[in-house]
């Protein structure tokens, strides 16, 4: 699915990018269809997996970079000639943008959540067929496939992002923000007013070291998803509360049983119903992975993509 924000940035902060995205998959590969990665000079991000087929398409990549071309098709079978026993075939699209070329695509597909382009030589009309199925999926709460069809590569572009805020820049909420920031489903917010702790993070992150995590999550989304995780156990409540006082799409609260019996007393003293207090999760992740933060943050993001595919497949949502 073509991520928006994760070209958008790559090209606000390295200037020209090669955008690369499998296009059409048949038989065995690495990676399945409409998986991406970006390539700019000394360096990359994401991955299209299949080692010597990425190595090839980087390399691909790096000439764009020299020589300006702008788009650029390569067909391979994953076989013994490239040192791969997948057995499948990949058409692979690479797409080189700089500023300007952004905001033409922009205003191209105009945000409408699929974009159509001609990727190889042919005529400038779009197929019927293609015509058709975008026609079906324009109002669709379920993305269209990405296809590449007759020179035409027609992709989903991320509409709905999960915002996520993540209150509490420690080890856990490091963690968490570095383990989301590379998926496009989501946004992330890393909030904290303990300023050092935010040296390196990726750029995909937004963070705030000046507006105290209260006040921030009053100016939430009701779609959001909120994690708390400060270091200290009278402010994670002070967050509760005002959580609980605004619509939300999830709350988790990072601690152990005890820690949330006592806080489920003290929010009930507040005039928090057990219906609403009920709402938080609390242990958050995956107890069976540990309590390292890296595994606390796995666990967690587990939860939060299986809660988006509940949502585009239509299930009821239970985190």
């Amino acid at each position: 699915m073509f991520d928006l924000n994760a070209l958008s940035t790559a090209i606000e902060t390295h200037g020209a990018v090669v955008r690369i995205v499998l296009a059409d998959v048949k038989g065995s590969a690495p990676r399945e269809a409409g998986t991406e990665m970006l390539v700019w000079r000394d360096g990359q991000s994401g991955t299209i997996g299949g080692g010597a087929l990425e190595l090839a398409a980087t390399r691909l990549a790096d000439e764009m970079l020299d020589t300006g071309r702008d788009c650029q098709v390569m067909k391979q079978a994953l076989g013994p000639d490239i040192g791969q026993c997948c057995g499948g075939a990949v058409s692979v699209v690479l797409e080189r943008f700089e500023a300007e070329q952004y905001r033409a695509m922009e205003a191209d597909f105009a945000f409408q959540g699929i974009w159509a382009r001609r990727v190889e030589t042919g005529p400038t009309d779009l197929p019927d067929a293609l015509a058709r199925k975008i026609k079906r999926f324009e109002q669709s709460d379920t993305p269209i496939a990405t296809t590449l069809s007759k020179g035409w590569l027609v992709e989903p572009v991320w509409r709905n992002r999960l915002p996520v805020y993540i209150y509490g820049a420690g080890h856990v909420g490091d963690a968490l923000a570095r383990v989301l920031a590379p998926m496009p489903q989501f946004e992330v917010f890393l909030a904290d007013v303990r300023e050092p702790l935010f040296g390196d993070l990726p750029a995909q992150v937004h963070y705030s070291d000046q507006t105290p995590p209260h006040e921030l999550l009053k100016t939430a989304p009701a779609g959001a998803a909120h994690l708390i995780m400060t270091p200290e156990h009278d402010y994670d409540l002070t967050l509760c509360d005002t959580l609980l006082k605004q619509p939300f799409a999830f709350a988790g609260l990072i601690g152990s049983e005890t820690k949330w019996a006592r806080f489920r007393k003290r929010l009930a003293a507040l005039g928090h119903s057990d219906a609403q207090i009920s709402r938080i999760t609390c242990p958050i992740g995956d107890p069976t992975l540990g309590k390292h933060p890296q595994a606390i943050a796995v666990g967690v993001a587990s939860q939060l993509l299986l809660s988006l595919r509940r949502q585009t497949l239509g299930e009821e949502i239970a985190l």
